[in-house]
């Protein structure tokens, strides 16, 4: 027997063996590298679609309501009756705040996807606009509560006291007040990073902006202040207009009128405060659903943000008799041919 022969053709195959080893392990690498491009190339793919599909959303619902909106502070100005009744006035600041904080907000959103790395001072200013407009909804709410209180229960009082020089500086403390949460976070920003670091840039967003844990103590004690105050408003305005309704012996449909219209007002400022509980539904839900975390807070958003700023001018507006009278007129073509009435409180 050849053992030579054996042992060449036995130390071939070998070789051959190793040849096809590396060759196959080159085509199996080639192989997922292939797999994870076009993977990858999907993943941002969707990524895009989803990302543009949240901005388009966002951005064509805020147009719908600064749109809905724009329709009442158009008829509020082209309809001079409005022009001196406080409660026409604080309403209608309420609507052009909502249409601010809309706009700011619905900027926000976009800029996240859009603009990742924007200058701080740019981003602290428009946070601060945005907190201030989200302030002003629930003080103002409180406002008209205590306009329609003094109109039920002190009727002889009511034009002494509710004057339309008072409304604008009652809208002017109203700001006043408002931005000062916005204020305190920049304080606190400053104080507590080095002032270097407002030449950086960054993601605009608050939990990423004011992130130290002064801030938030900051966010909770300014929230439990604006909201204890603004109820107790609504609930003593509410009670007091209640004992008129239950006393009056002659105009009892305005007081029940105006109970039903503190009540609206705290309806609204639930709708309002419903942006105050994203970050835990986002929490809860996170944890429970974490593959469907981003769409939960997307739609989180337009539920608690948008939508509210849509239905809250829009039940109003449309409650009011004569304000929707000149609504209707408008949007028939015929606002310049109805004749003015008295205005009934």
């Amino acid at each position: 027997m050849d053992f030579r022969k054996l042992w060449t053709s036995f130390s071939g195959k070998t070789k051959t063996t190793k040849k096809q080893r590396k060759r196959s392990q080159r085509t199996l690498y080639r192989c997922k590298r292939a797999m994870n491009s076009t993977m990858s190339d999907y993943t941002a793919a969707e990524r895009y679609a989803e990302a543009f599909a949240k901005n388009f959303t966002t951005v064509l619902l805020g147009i719908i309501v600064t749109c809905v909106n724009g329709m009442f502070v158009f008829t509020f100005f082209k309809s001079s009756v409005f022009y001196n009744d406080p409660r026409y006035i604080l309403y209608i600041h309420m609507v052009i705040n909502d249409m601010l904080l809309v706009f700011f907000s619905v900027s926000l959103s976009v800029m996240a996807y859009a603009w990742p790395k924007v200058p701080l001072p740019f981003c602290v200013s428009l946070l601060i606009i945005s907190s201030t407009t989200h302030k002003n909804t629930a003080l103002t709410l409180a406002g008209m509560a205590v306009e329609r209180y003094i109109a039920i229960c002190r009727p002889l009082h009511h034009h002494q006291i509710c004057t339309v020089r008072r409304t604008y500086i009652l809208i002017s403390l109203i700001w006043g007040v408002g931005v000062l949460p916005g204020l305190a976070d920049l304080i606190l920003l400053s104080l507590v990073r080095p002032l270097s670091v407002f030449t950086t840039s960054s993601l605009c967003s608050t939990t990423n902006v004011y992130s130290t844990p002064y801030h938030e103590e900051q966010s909770k004690i300014t929230h439990g202040i604006y909201t204890s105050v603004v109820w107790v408003i609504l609930v003593f305005t509410y009670y007091q207009v209640l004992i008129a309704a239950r006393r009056a012996s002659s105009d009892k449909s305005s007081a029940k009128k105006a109970q039903s219209t503190i009540l609206l007002h705290g309806a609204q400022l639930l709708l309002s405060m419903l942006s105050n509980i994203t970050p835990v539904i986002d929490k809860i839900y996170g944890q429970l659903l974490p593959t469907l975390r981003s769409k939960i807070t997307f739609f989180n958003y337009l539920l608690t943000n948008l939508l509210p700023r849509l239905l809250s001018p829009l039940i109003y507006g449309v409650r009011d008799k004569l304000f929707f009278k000149y609504l209707k007129g408008l949007l028939s073509c015929r606002l310049f041919n109805i004749k003015v009435d008295s205005i009934k409180q």
